[in-house]
């Protein structure tokens, strides 16, 4: 039998991140578990092995899901979209981490993307960091995004892009959409498409998951680290 964990009645504390987990291996569920359990700032929601059982437990709106994405039932992207549906914060941890999956995920809604090898300390940060609203992509995920990046022909220099641009493509990056990317600037929608309009012209980049793969070869994801010098 599935051993679970549900806090359906749990208040989160002053300064406190309520956090789920959405993960099928038994050993890692109960890591993952163990290190929640033992972090101050964390008030540990439901721990349950798929995407059906999360629904049962009724989990408080604005929670952080980690999320498998082999998961029994709805898996991968689908599952992103249906947590994230439920008004959470969703930072895929996943041993499938190929840039095809990555930009997948994060473009149904995900805010973050850690590899299964990531340690304790990491998976805190980025934690803390989509619940403060940003995103987050491990080094070793950004890396690979980054190689499969750099295998293509260079056509020509890099444009920089101005703060306000990379402002909306970061926010692309964490899965927003045009309307929340203007309530959040406190600009409006047309705007928004006009910066999205010069992004591409400027990149090249015409679909959302390719944008997605920019911001984070360009270092606009937490985690990824700075990219300075264009393509390599």
């Amino acid at each position: 039998m599935t051993e679970e964990r549900s806090t359906e009645d749990a208040v989160t504390g002053p300064g406190r991140v309520r956090v789920a987990v959405v993960e099928d291996h038994p050993l890692y569920r109960v890591s993952v578990e163990r290190v929640l359990a033992e972090a101050e700032f964390v008030e540990l929601g439901a721990v349950v092995d798929s995407v059906a059982r999360f629904h049962v437990h009724r989990q408080p709106p604005g929670s952080v899901v980690l999320l498998d994405l082999g998961l029994p039932g709805v898996a991968g992207a689908a599952a992103v979209l249906e947590v994230c549906e439920l008004g959470h914060h969703v930072l895929v941890v996943s041993a499938q981490a190929e840039p095809d999956v990555v930009l997948g995920a994060i473009a149904a809604g995900a805010r973050g993307f850690l590899s299964k090898d990531v340690d304790a300390e990491e998976l805190l940060i980025a934690i803390k960091t989509v619940a403060d609203g940003g995103a987050y992509v491990s080094a070793v995920v950004a890396g690979m995004i980054i190689k499969d990046n750099a295998d293509r022909p260079v056509t020509a220099a890099e444009v920089e892009l101005s703060p306000r641009e990379e402002q909306v493509l970061r926010l692309v990056a964490a899965g927003e959409r045009d309307v929340d990317i203007a309530l959040i600037l406190g600009i409006g929608v047309r705007t928004v498409r006009g910066y999205l309009d010069r992004i591409r012209d400027k990149t090249g980049e015409r679909r959302r998951p390719g944008l997605v793969k920019e911001a984070i070869r360009r270092g606009l994801i937490g985690g990824s680290g700075p990219r300075r010098g264009g393509r390599k």
